[in-house]
């Protein structure tokens, strides 16, 4: 299986509404899927005037999921909230991920992206020491998969949880550049 990322466009929020509507992706990523929430909370991604990177994964050149990437330091009330449960490098990166569709799940998608996506960041950002990631508790599919693409645990504790349904209890991931 070949991933392969490619930076998030206008041309793919119909696309992106349609998977955050999926129950799947609405339990853990509580998003608004109007036409202007898509655009509000993607466009400057989109247009490249924000830090954050949304990228458009392909799983041999059919798309199949959304991973974000980002500096922890380019967003200082989430790196604060990071920095309260564990330590935090200089340049550290942080991803979240979603795989589409419902019927992709449970096949080591979600792990496989994570995983090529993290070995991009390696080169992208030569002077990033780790990604750290945290998921909520509840969301196991989500942590089994960090683990499955090498994070191990480093952290537990209390963050804002992105759907207030959920508790704030969160588990806090790691991976290392490689040596």
């Amino acid at each position: 299986m070949t991933y392969r990322f490619r930076r998030l466009t206008r041309d793919d929020f119909g696309l992106l509404a349609e998977w955050l509507a999926h129950p799947h992706v609405a339990r853990w990523w509580n998003h608004e899927t109007s036409p202007e929430a898509v655009e509000r909370d993607f466009g400057t991604s989109a247009d490249r005037r924000e830090p954050s990177e949304d990228w458009l994964v392909h799983l041999d050149d059919e798309p199949v999921g959304l991973i974000q990437r980002c500096r922890l330091a380019d967003y200082p009330e989430y790196l604060t909230e990071f920095e309260k449960l564990t330590e935090v490098p200089a340049g550290a990166l942080t991803v979240d991920y979603l795989v589409g569709e419902a019927s992709r799940t449970g096949r080591g998608i979600g792990t496989g992206m994570i995983a090529a996506m993290v070995a991009d960041s390696w080169t992208a950002y030569p002077d990033a020491e780790a990604v750290i990631v945290a998921v909520v508790a509840g969301n196991r599919l989500s942590w089994r998969a960090l683990e499955r693409a090498g994070f191990r645990r480093v952290a537990e504790g209390p963050m804002e949880p992105d759907n207030p349904i959920d508790d704030p209890l969160h588990y806090v991931y790691r991976v290392d550049r490689p040596s």
